[in-house]
């Protein structure tokens, strides 16, 4: 299945308290089980001004209703074409 990446602008981001955080994350896996196994969570980075989610998902169209349904901003959506690290140097 597809990999996504979901870039959300959200100003101060960085700074939000760790209740805040979980708040969010239980409003998207409140989401996701709503919507059942056809989208996966599986990790996000935040930084001070956006917060960066890889998502597994059949389309961008799941997505884009997991980011509706949740209230969440989903500023670029980007299919992941390939993985690469250390190893693909070797």
């Amino acid at each position: 299945m597809p990999k996504y990446i979901i870039e959300r602008e959200i100003p101060g981001a960085g700074s939000l308290a760790y209740r805040e955080l979980q708040d969010i994350s239980q409003k998207s896996c409140g989401v996701l089980n709503e919507m059942g196994p056809r989208i996966q969570w599986v990790e996000s980075y935040v930084t001070d001004d956006k917060v960066y989610c890889v998502y597994i998902a059949p389309d961008e169209e799941a997505v884009r209703e997991h980011a509706e349904k949740g209230g969440f901003p989903a500023n670029r959506i980007s299919l992941v074409r390939t993985i690469i690290d250390p190893t693909t140097a070797e």
